[in-house]
């Protein structure tokens, strides 16, 4: 079975916790497979949101070059998702993201993982004859390596659910 492994070596930058919808499900009772890499695409714009890097619908930006993921576990409505982002391999022009899905009454339990690998703005910039150095990455790989964790407790914890806004690092 081919199944793509996410790097031990990754940094956290982004939880949140996302309802699981009524429509999110299939005819088989379960959340249909595209709805996944929604929740990763609604945790990756989060964080560059929280970093202050909003992507810009005129094409400034990182590119999505491949994304994976690996269905372990059936999600199924009612319920609710802890996402969780992660950053690896943070190079000059590109870097990869992660992400894991969990429901937020089983903790722990991973139910998916991914990836949208090689986020990369140079190459495309280099082939629409603009500019190739980066704008947008050099300040994500910066936000990502001095952002501190996030924090999320199961329900009923004392601590912070991590749904708020997270400080932007200074340049």
């Amino acid at each position: 079975m081919l199944r793509f492994q996410l790097p031990e070596q990754k940094k956290l930058t982004q939880e949140m916790v996302i309802p699981i919808r009524w429509g999110d499900m299939d005819a088989m009772g379960h959340v249909n497979n595209t709805i996944y890499f929604r929740y990763f695409e609604t945790i990756r714009i989060a964080w560059f949101d929280s970093i202050g890097c909003r992507p810009d619908p005129l094409g400034q930006g990182p590119v999505i070059v491949n994304a994976f993921c690996s269905f372990i576990r059936q999600l199924e409505y009612p319920g609710e998702v802890l996402a969780r982002h992660y950053v690896a391999h943070a190079g000059r022009t590109s870097f990869d993201t992660y992400m894991t899905l969990e429901r937020t009454d089983q903790p722990g339990v991973i139910y998916t993982e991914g990836g949208v690998g090689r986020l990369s703005e140079a190459e495309i910039r280099a082939a629409a004859g603009l500019d190739p150095r980066p704008r947008v990455v050099a300040p994500l790989r910066r936000a990502a390596a001095c952002a501190p964790a996030p924090a999320w407790s199961p329900p009923g914890a004392s601590s912070s659910t991590g749904r708020g806004r997270r400080p932007r690092c200074a340049d």
